[in-house]
């Protein structure tokens, strides 16, 4: 088993950061020419070390590179392509405020899907990010939305989430229903909640 400090130095690990938080910020950097140390740590809420790690990780994996007029050493950098396309960035082509309405609108289908009783989830957790909470971009990507589902029949648990192992059909079930709450929008990408969604910088819809 690799030591405390193997691990600590391992170029190819990120072990406390979140390799989908790591994603999630290279995404917002789509349209962006270069990029700082300060904006990633800023993004995910982590501190200089564990952003100088995920660095090391994403470097190692050819997702960034130093941006060419500054070291990589607390300078800039620039997400390559290849980390464009795995963080599936797309080209920004939305405005700001047609995300914005769009979020308003999914926040109502919310409330109103968690009053209703014969819905078979309850959302317990939805949180918004995405490049939409950067004020400095003319146009914006979809917004991405974590939501966390609790089954109806478990509503006696005020928080129990759907954690356990789930069924093929359980699953169907889900993802239908985030289907549905989506509602055909092309400005929203609604996806299963995950803990560093909230510990990035993020939209309460709840």
């Amino acid at each position: 088993m690799p030591s405390h400090r193997d691990r600590k130095t391992r170029p190819n690990a990120l072990p406390s950061l979140s390799a989908e938080a790591a994603l999630s910020f290279l995404k917002d950097t789509k349209g962006t020419l270069a990029w700082t140390t300060r904006d990633l740590t800023d993004t995910l809420k982590t501190n200089r070390r564990e952003a100088e790690q995920a660095l090391a990780f994403l470097q190692a994996q050819g997702y960034v590179q130093p941006a060419p007029k500054g070291p990589a050493s607390g300078g800039e950098w620039m997400t390559t392509p290849a980390g464009e396309t795995v963080a599936a960035a797309k080209a920004p082509r939305f405005t700001r405020e047609s995300v914005e309405q769009a979020l308003i609108a999914l926040k109502d289908r919310i409330q109103a899907s968690n009053k209703n009783r014969q819905a078979p989830f309850r959302i317990t957790d939805a949180v918004a990010f995405g490049d939409f909470l950067l004020s400095d971009r003319a146009r914006v990507q979809s917004a991405d939305v974590g939501v966390r589902l609790a089954r109806r029949e478990d509503a006696k648990q005020k928080n129990a989430a759907v954690t356990e192992p789930r069924s093929a059909s359980e699953a169907k079930a889900e993802r239908s229903f985030l289907r549905e709450l989506r509602a055909k929008s092309t400005h929203l990408a609604l996806r299963p909640y995950a803990d560093w969604m909230r510990q990035r910088t993020h939209r309460d819809l709840l």
